[in-house]
């Protein structure tokens, strides 16, 4: 079966060449000029990705994104953003609102693609699912699930990719050039400046005090690195 993607673009032809790339690549479009009843839609038959414009009638993409990731059915769903709005603030917006990717407009159709592609392959489970578990967190991989304290926190699946990319690594130091190269790849939307993004919000998860983490720590002008307790479970 062909993946749904959901997209919200109020400008008529924009719309119509993005359905028309992304459907001949082999995706199913299902073009909203409004925020309307898209997320009633996705309750219902949850889509593959988000494409949402920024300012469109009736609501904005950015109150969309984070109605999305305040619901626990949908809030694992990636979101790219695909807008004019090309300041580097907003970037970041988009990036703490949950965002995982951001494509200015204008764009190439066939960066589109590749784009979408390049975040949905971040969304793939591991053939070889594994858990890591330490002090009260549960990071499982194969359900793309956090858990701490036995209670279920939800993440963004950027987010989720970046803890667990972390907690599988304690006691490395990895520079920001290189988590970008290892969590988002070839997303060249994100700089530096998204790592501490995320950062940000994964402590504000798993720390119970974000301002003076016991886990993710930054090792200043290095970058960040993971501690566990050493008796903690972690797959070879």
């Amino acid at each position: 079966m062909s993946q749904t993607i959901f997209l919200l673009e109020d400008d008529a032809d924009i719309s119509r060449l993005v359905q028309y790339h992304l459907e001949s690549t082999g995706f199913s479009v299902r073009p909203y000029p409004a925020v309307g009843q898209i997320l009633q839609d996705a309750e219902r038959q949850p889509p593959a990705l988000f494409l949402l414009d920024i300012m469109v009638p009736g609501g904005d993409g950015l109150d969309l994104c984070r109605r999305l990731r305040q619901n626990p059915t949908l809030s694992i769903i990636p979101i790219i953003f695909l807008t004019a709005r090309a300041a580097e603030n907003d970037r970041v917006h988009g990036l703490e609102l949950g965002a995982d990717d951001y494509i200015t407009k204008p764009f190439g159709t066939r960066e589109l693609v590749a784009r979408v592609k390049a975040v949905l392959r971040r969304f793939e489970r591991p053939t070889t699912p594994s858990m890591v578990k330490f002090d009260n967190i549960e990071i499982d991989a194969g359900a793309m699930q956090l858990r701490v304290g036995g209670e279920l926190v939800t993440t963004t699946a950027t987010e989720f990719r970046l803890l667990d990319y972390l907690a599988r690594h304690p006691g490395r130091v990895f520079s920001r050039d290189h988590l970008l190269d290892a969590v988002w790849g070839d997303a060249r939307f994100v700089t530096p400046r998204s790592v501490d993004v995320y950062v940000r919000r994964i402590r504000e998860k798993i720390e119970l005090d974000p301002e003076t983490p016991r886990f993710l720590k930054t090792m200043r002008g290095a970058g960040y690195r993971f501690e566990i307790p050493k008796a903690a479970q972690i797959p070879a």
